[in-house]
């Protein structure tokens, strides 16, 4: 009767409904795992180490792609701010019918503005003989002023000269380096000048300085000159034609849906092409910068998610006799796991959002940073005359962002599986023997 009583009893036991997976019990346990004794600082030193490492770099991954979004946005908004999306040019005629062809272009849903162009290269003197090589960009000053990232950006000098045809605008690293100022003669030299019996001699020409403008690109601010169209169709023996046709798009996206409708607006043979083709090598290059300083980058995450298993293994070989007592009061091996799992992951996770908001914070204030670092170094940090950019930018990106907290959480929660399944497959003898 004795041994039928206890064979009851031990069913009862067995059938005895344990502890749903990522129990209270199970959690209690972990988080006494993740507080360190006296005697196991060392392990909670490398938690730490692995919590630091996961912090900084997602938190580093934030940062620095933030800022390359930035520099991506705003050289975009510069480059695209004074070329055109789509550019025409003719085929097989001349360009003679460009006042026809910009109102039929700027018919065009979608087109917010036809500009046509003349341009060319020519050789730009000041004062005291300096020269530079400079693009003449013949365009109407109505068209100009609409291009606000030059008519808004006039820091010596006004517009009025330009559109009266007796002036042209000039870059500032232009004019600073001949020396020129509003006001000034500054003397062009076209190798495009007459024909003569003799040959063909250059065109030498002087100008009135009506404006110095400022785009924040020294590539353009320091070799562009706006010239009024009919005065370069003068000096550049192009009397009553462009070359080209610019448009400006209201999505610089849509260029490929528009480009029917350009070819049909046309009703001539004319050759497109887009602002990504004119830049794809410098885009390319952007963008394949950016996925190698990701992927550089990660490394910080994965070396801190290593820190992770050495951490758990040390702490599984620690509570050996731990992990006994547990399978001995009915712990399951699923539960062993879970418990170690979930001690490895909360350094993940929490060191994971600890670098979002590191990241969010730093991202929010990276101009105040800059000049702080400026003024303890005594250095000029980000020098505008070098990146172009008078301010650092940082944009951030919430899919980017999203990408990179689940790429940390991931290599977390990997990085956890192996030592919890270590624990997991001890049973009571051996997690003594483990000890």
């Amino acid at each position: 009767m004795a041994s039928v009583a206890a064979g009851q009893e031990k069913q009862k036991v067995e059938k005895a409904p344990s502890a749903g997976a990522f129990s209270g019990f199970e959690r209690m346990v972990a988080w006494r795992y993740l507080r360190s004794r006296r005697k196991e600082a060392y392990i909670s030193v490398i938690a730490g180490f692995s919590f630091i490492g996961i912090m900084l770099g997602v938190a580093t991954l934030i940062i620095v792609m933030a800022v390359m979004n930035g520099f991506r946005t705003e050289l975009i908004s510069r480059i695209l701010g004074i070329n055109g999306h789509m550019i025409v040019q003719p085929v097989d005629t001349p360009l003679n019918d460009y006042a026809e062809l910009t109102k039929k272009f700027s018919a065009v849903p979608g087109v917010k503005m036809a500009l046509p162009l003349v341009e060319g290269q020519t050789l730009a003197s000041g004062r005291g003989g300096a020269g530079s090589g400079a693009l003449v960009r013949g365009v109407r000053a109505e068209d100009l002023e609409k291009l606000t990232e030059v008519s808004s950006n006039i820091k010596q000098g006004d517009i009025v000269g330009f559109a009266s045809g007796q002036g042209v605008l000039v870059g500032s690293r232009l004019a600073a380096q001949l020396g020129l100022n509003a006001g000034d003669q500054i003397t062009l030299i076209s190798p495009e000048g007459d024909v003569t019996p003799m040959g063909v001699n250059p065109r030498v020409k002087s100008y009135t300085i009506a404006g110095i403008f400022e785009i924040g690109m020294s590539e353009y601010d320091a070799t562009i000159i706006y010239m009024p169209l009919e005065e370069s169709q003068l000096y550049f023996n192009a009397e009553g034609i462009v070359q080209s046709i610019e448009l400006f798009v209201g999505d610089p996206d849509d260029v490929d849906a528009l480009r029917p409708k350009i070819e049909e607006a046309a009703g001539r043979q004319i050759f497109i092409t887009d602002w990504r083709q004119r830049n794809q090598t410098f885009f390319s290059a952007l963008q394949v910068e950016r996925n190698v300083m990701f992927m550089i980058l990660t490394l910080i995450v994965l070396v801190a998610a290593l820190n992770i298993i050495s951490g758990l293994i040390m702490l599984v070989k620690d509570k050996g006799s731990d992990i006994a007592i547990l399978r001995t009061m009915g712990a399951s091996s699923g539960a062993i796991m879970r418990i170690f799992f979930m001690t490895g992951a909360a350094i993940g996770v929490v060191g994971t959002f600890a670098g979002v908001a590191l990241g969010v914070v730093v991202c929010l204030n990276i101009e105040s940073i800059r000049q702080f670092f400026s003024w303890l170094s005594g250095t000029v940090l980000f020098n505008p005359e070098l990146y172009f950019l008078s301010e650092l930018p940082a944009e951030m990106s919430v899919s980017e962002t999203v990408s990179v907290v689940g790429m940390a959480l991931t290599l977390s929660f990997i990085a956890t599986i192996l030592p919890a399944w270590r624990a997991s497959r001890l049973d009571p003898v051996q997690a003594l023997r483990y000890e």
